[in-house]
This record gives C-alpha cells, sequence and structure tokens, in this order.
C-alpha cells in the first residue's frame, strides 16, 4: 500500500498535488510519503510483537536524513556499511546503540569512528577484517562487540546482482570456516561475539530460501553455544520483496515472514536483529517526471521523459521494472505500447520498453512508481545533470528535503591545477 493517488482527476501525495509539487521544485524530483514510510515501519515491526526484535533500517535504500529522521521517531535502529552512513544515521537521531554496521570493506578509521561512537555490533565479513577491528579496539582501550556474517550458500532466487547468500558471492564467511572463526574471535582480546549474522539478499519474493537460511543459521547457533560461546541475538538481515509489479510479483507479508522466524528461531531464547530497507522506503515514494518529446521511430513510439539512468539506475542496472502511471487520470481504458526513455547518452538509459500505456503528449506528467528505495542514493551527476531534488509530505504540507544543485555547483567541485591557471 501508498499514499499516491488520485483525487478529483489528478494524482496526490498523501493530500498534497504532485502538479503542485512539479511547479514549485521542478522535474525531475522525487517524492516521499510520510505515511507510507510510517506505515510500512509499524505494520513491519508489527509482525514480530512477542519476539525481542530491533528494526534496523538499511540506510542504503534510502539515506535521506528526512527520512531517516521519520523512521528515528517511530523507534527504528539501523544498518550502515560506511562512517558516512554511520554520520547520517547519528545525524538523525538514531542513538548508536541501535546502530549495525555491515559491509565487507570496512577501513581502520571507520571502525574506530564506530567504536567511539558505541554501536552495537559489527557485522564482520572476513578474517582479515576480524584481525583489524581487534588491533583497532585494542589501541583504543575498547572492545568491539561482533556478529560474523555467515554465507550459508542458500539460493536467493533473487536478480544475480543482489543474490548475497551463496558460496561465490563476496559477502560473509564460508559456512565451512564459522565455527573455526568463532574460535580466533574468543582469541582476540579486542573483540567480543555477540551474535551471527546471516544476509542471502534483496528483493526476495519467496520464504522458502530465508527458511533454508534460518535453520541453517540456528543449528550454527546451537553449536556454538555449546562450544561455549555467548550468543544472545541473531542478525535475520533484510531481503523481503515488494511488488514492483504487482502481476508477477506476490511477495509474502510481513506477517508471514514474522510468522515463519517466530517458527525457526521462536525458541532460541535469544533477540533478534531484522535489517529492511526497500519493504520500508521503496513504495513510499515515486519519481516525477515531464514528457519531453513524442517521438515516432521506425516500428515504435518512444516517450522521452526528463528524467534518466543517472536519477534512477535500477532499470538499467537490472532490467528493473517500475510502473508508469500518468498525474492525470486517464479518461478511457485506451492504451498504445511506447517505450519511456530518458536524455542521457546511452541506449541503457530506458525505463520501460513496449509498456502500454494511455496516450501522452509533451508537458504531460509521470510517475515511476516504487522508487523510494535505491533511487536518489544510486544517482550521479552523469552527463553534468544536476542530482535530483527530493521532497518529503506529510499530510497536506511539504518540504524540500534534497534541493537541487546548480549546475555552477556541480563545476565548481573541479578544481585547475597550477599549470592551467597559467
Amino acid at each position: 500500500m501508498d499514499h499516491f493517488s488520485y483525487q478529483n482527476g489528478e494524482m496526490f501525495a498523501e493530500n498534497v498535488s504532485l502538479k503542485t509539487i512539479a511547479r514549485e521544485v521542478g522535474t525531475p524530483v522525487y517524492v516521499y510519503s510520510t505515511a507510507t514510510l510510517v506505515r510500512h515501519f509499524k505494520v513491519f515491526s508489527e509482525a514480530f510483537s512477542g519476539l525481542d526484535a530491533l528494526v534496523c533500517f538499511a540506510v542504503k535504500a534510502n539515506s535521506n536524513q528526512a527520512v531517516l529522521a521519520t523512521l528515528a521517531a517511530e523507534g527504528a535502529g539501523a544498518d550502515v556499511v560506511s562512517e558516512g552512513e554511520l554520520i547520517r544515521a547519528l545525524r538523525a537521531g538514531i542513538p548508536a546503540d541501535k546502530i549495525v554496521f555491515s559491509g565487507v570493506g570496512k577501513k581502520a578509521g571507520e571502525m574506530a569512528a564506530a567504536l567511539k561512537a558505541g554501536i552495537k555490533q559489527f557485522n564482520v565479513e572476513s578474517e582479515p577484517e576480524l584481525e583489524v577491528l581487534n588491533s583497532v579496539a585494542e589501541k583504543m582501550g575498547l572492545i568491539a562487540p561482533v556478529s560474523v556474517r555467515v554465507n550459508p550458500d542458500v539460493d536467493a532466487k533473487t536478480h544475480h546482482k543482489i543474490a548475497t547468500g551463496k558460496s561465490e558471492n563476496k559477502f560473509g564467511i564460508a559456512w565451512s570456516k564459522a565455527e573455526d572463526v568463532y574460535a580466533r574471535i574468543a582469541q582476540l582480546p579486542g573483540l567480543r561475539a555477540t551474535g551471527v549474522d546471516v544476509h542471502i539478499g534483496s528483493q526476495l519474493t519467496d520464504l522458502g530460501p530465508f527458511k533454508a537460511a534460518f535453520e541453517k543459521v540456528l543449528g550454527l547457533v546451537k553449536r556454538l553455544r555449546a562450544s561455549g560461546h555467548t550468543i544472545d541475538h541473531i542478525d535475520l538481515g533484510g531481503g523481503l520483496g515488494i511488488p514492483y509489479d504487482p502481476a508477477e510479483e506476490s511477495p509474502p507479508s510481513p506477517g508471514l515472514y514474522g510468522a515463519m522466524i517466530k517458527e525457526v528461531l521462536g525458541d532460541m531464547d535469544c533477540s533478534i536483529i531484522l535489517e529492511p530497507g526497500r519493504l520500508i522506503a521503496g513504495n513510499a515514494g515515486i519519481l516525477l517526471s515531464e514528457l519531453l518529446y513524442v517521438k515516432q521511430g521506425e516500428d515504435r513510439i518512444f516517450y522521452i521523459v526528463d528524467a534518466a539512468m543517472n536519477d534512477l539506475l535500477r532499470p538499467a542496472m537490472y532490467d528493473a521494472f517500475h510502473a508508469i502511471q500518468p498525474v492525470d487520470e486517464p479518461q478511457s481504458d485506451h492504451t498504445i505500447a511506447a517505450d519511456f526513455v530518458g536524455p542521457v547518452c546511452e541506449s541503457g538509459d530506458t525505463f520501460a520498453t513496449g509498456r502500454q500505456t494511455p496516450e501522452l503528449e509533451p508537458g504531460d506528467l509521470v510517475t515511476v512508481k516504487s522508487a523510494g528505495a535505491y533511487g536518489a542514493v544510486l544517482s550521479s551527476t552523469y552527463n553534468t545533470r544536476e542530482l535530483v531534488p527530493e521532497v518529503l509530505v506529510n499530510d497536506d504540507k511539504y518540504a524540500v528535503v534534497r534541493a537541487r544543485p546548480s549546475i555552477d555547483d556541480l563545476i565548481g567541485l573541479d578544481k585547475l591545477p597550477d599549470w592551467l591557471t597559467r
């Protein structure tokens, strides 16, 4: 469910007209719904009632301070993968003891910053990382709480670029080495093992792979405890999918996901950590764009819009589906097939191919749906295009929560060397 709907013939975000935002802020522009963010967080959190559960929003999905602050007010923690994301989470009001630090390439300086902040745990992804973290913690006179991210070699049945739990993926420590790694942690004075971490991928639409991975982790926790390790929580990662294309995808509900977790892990006497990102933010945002030109090709119609692949990379990177709807409510069921493309000089700058759509004219506004996760965070200034601004709506109010930089701002980041200024 989201809070983008037609009212009196035009699409609104909650109770704000998208035409008003387009006129006052310009296009392309990301628009987020507070009501949707809050609803999704609550529905997900309530799925784990009765368990000692901490929901840590995956900041990589949407790192805007206004989004993070909205979720912080609801009690969310954060899953971060860089010092920058750590600082964003802290400044948005997320307490350090609700922050977990994941990622395969943490630098020593990032480790020190996280230790100084007092985060809940590090999700360690390699044996060399353990040694570096131990050294950093010892130098600071601290003990780093760690969970080992184990790779259970489970096929997530998702796009190969967002699968993370197979043996060929770069993430996590090999299943066969897990118990040896915990034995090594026990020997390192700067580390304390607190839990086990697993994350097998993103945009999963089947509970089977989750259950297979969690059952393997359950067995590992039992063996670790039998060996004398204190394992008081399990980090289950994120990955539950959303219906980008309702006609093709029907992901399980948070309620079914929560019931499965209770079935598998409910008797383990430990807390759990969950790291949803897309599930919270995905359908809470749209990319609003204006149709620039209608171009008749040899065998197709091109709708050329002012948004591009540098604004929303997912279609070019993953062949991802995003529903596209006109802001003006269609007055008939008549549709045509058209390709929605952007102005960037790449053939991959395509949002949809052969998509059935109402007939549109230059100047019409369209929404690219389900763009609240992995949208603005993956944007770039390719072709020297300004970053897209972001807007947060709250009932009948809206605020620009990231402004559009000017071309001068972008070029001003470049510095000429002295031999070119003489």
